[in-house]
């Protein structure tokens, strides 16, 4: 009788301990899938995010090269509408240790077949820097967002171009304030550049004192 009864407390125990491993089963199953889904979501955020990095990187890509092309075409212009066709600015932009960098370059033939290019430092002398830095100044402007509004102020623009182009140059401006509806005020003392203007003033220093006065006008 006494042994029947130590095996019924027996089984009692044993149902007890099957039902608190069944619960904690129950728990460790319930806790293996709650950490399964956080797994699941932290994996689709990962995925996000790397989609997201990488569409940043296209766009910047993208908008890199469009602003590369945009540069390019501006200051090309210039360039053949001071010095003729046969010059062409190129830019190229490499990663250098995760970052990108610009060199920019004149694409010339200079009368022949093959096509040289040189640093715009040596590229037929300063004045095509000039030309050059002149023009990148004008692509800047043109491009800040909100578009920043007033004259374009320039100091000897062509200091180093000769003047056989330094008529070129004065048309160029004068164009450019018209395409781009902006006043130009430049300092000078290129006589070509000061023609084209519609109105010229001539700053002299006497006795200490500048005196300013107006040597022409074109209506």
């Amino acid at each position: 009788m006494a042994n029947l009864l130590q095996l019924q407390n027996a089984l009692v125990d044993l149902e007890a301990l099957y039902h608190q491993r069944q619960g904690q089963r129950d728990q460790l199953v319930r806790e293996r899938k709650r950490l399964q889904q956080q797994l699941e979501e932290i994996i689709l955020k990962r995925d996000l995010l790397d989609e997201v990095r990488i569409l940043f990187q296209m766009t910047s890509e993208h908008a890199r090269e469009q602003a590369r092309q945009t540069i390019e075409s501006m200051v090309t212009r210039a360039l053949q509408y001071v010095f003729g066709a046969d010059l062409e600015f190129k830019i190229r932009i490499e990663e250098s240790r995760g970052r990108p960098e610009a060199e920019f370059y004149v694409a010339s033939t200079y009368g022949g077949e093959d096509v040289v290019e040189n640093r715009p430092q040596d590229a037929r002398g300063g004045g095509v820097v000039d030309v050059i830095s002149l023009a990148l100044r004008l692509v800047l402007l043109q491009s800040t967002r909100p578009l920043l509004e007033g004259p374009l102020l320039l100091d000897e623009p062509a200091k180093h171009v000769s003047d056989e182009f330094a008529f070129n140059v004065a048309e160029f401006l004068r164009e450019l304030a018209q395409v781009f509806d902006r006043q130009v005020i430049m300092v000078t003392h290129n006589h070509q550049l000061a023609g084209v203007a519609d109105n010229a003033f001539r700053v002299e220093m006497g006795e200490g004192k500048s005196r300013v006065n107006q040597v022409g006008e074109i209506l």
